[in-house]
């Protein structure tokens, strides 16, 4: 059955600006367009141009999206949820923390998923959303001087038709893990929300992840830990062993085969049946 205007409903710009942009709060800006090449790179436009933080740049449909290794991320149109915000944490926080950000998206996520659609999901180190062992959603975060720009792709109404091809992980979207007739606003607003929340903790902590609580979180919704994994490592090569924790850094703590510590601070992870 094609789905009508009625089922995908358009975002509201004056709304979520409404909703969102109070006084005090982190998002200064709500724009809405209905389509981009990609969220991101407009993101990080604006940051060159001078923006100030709290953009936020949502696309009814992306064309040109990119995940990470370059791979292509396209929605249908109203289909998911594409976002991209920009962020200067400020001097206060030293940039060897910026590798938290994507990871606190991440939680941010994750929990509005679970609060406004109801469906249970986990993180997969260090970007992926899984509904049981399938991809839902990616973040991918991209650093600029003293800007980061973190975007956002979740797969909302998304029909089997309609999911991406993939090399990894299978796609899927909330309407097919069981979601009744998911709602885009309602989880953009929760997502936002949320991640204002953890940004201005994490902020106030000086970029300290376990400070302010979010290591404790990440790891409490990461489904890599405890699994075996396989690492493809940036530079060419893998290593493979028991993920045994996420530290302060971000980083993996993989035990490999020969029962050393090895730890990964970027790099795709395959859980290994």
């Amino acid at each position: 059955m094609a789905y009508t205007e009625l089922d995908r409903p358009p975002l509201s710009a004056r709304a979520l600006n409404r909703a969102l942009v109070v006084p005090g709060g982190l998002w200064s800006k709500i724009e809405v367009r209905e389509e981009t090449g990609s969220t991101n790179a407009d993101a990080a436009a604006a940051a060159a141009a001078g923006e100030p933080e709290g953009l936020v740049v949502v696309a009814e449909s992306q064309v040109a999206g990119r995940g990470r290794r370059d791979r292509q991320w396209v929605s249908p149109p109203r289909a998911g949820l594409t976002v991209s915000v920009l962020l200067r944490p400020g001097p206060g926080v030293p940039t060897s923390a910026f590798g938290w950000l994507p990871l606190l998206a991440g939680v941010a996520l994750v929990e509005a998923v679970a609060r406004v659609a109801e469906v249970d999901a986990a993180l997969k180190w260090p970007n992926d959303l899984l509904v049981g062992d399938r991809k839902c959603a990616g973040i991918l975060a991209e650093v600029s001087g003293d800007a980061v720009v973190i975007g956002v792709g979740l797969n909302v109404s998304t029909r089997t038709d309609e999911l991406p091809e993939t090399t990894g992980v299978p796609a899927t979207s909330l309407l097919l893990a069981g979601a009744d007739k998911p709602d885009r606003s309602p989880l953009l607003r929760a997502l936002l929300r949320g991640t204002a929340r953890w940004y201005e903790g994490w902020r106030e902590a000086g970029g300290d992840a376990e400070m302010c609580g979010l290591l404790a979180a990440y790891q409490r919704h990461c489904a890599t830990i405890g699994r075996q994994v396989r690492v493809l490592l940036p530079g060419g090569g893998e290593r493979t062993g028991e993920a045994l924790a996420v530290d302060r850094d971000g980083q993996l703590v993989i035990r490999t085969e020969e029962d050393t510590e090895f730890r990964v601070s970027a790099g795709d992870v395959l859980h290994v049946r």
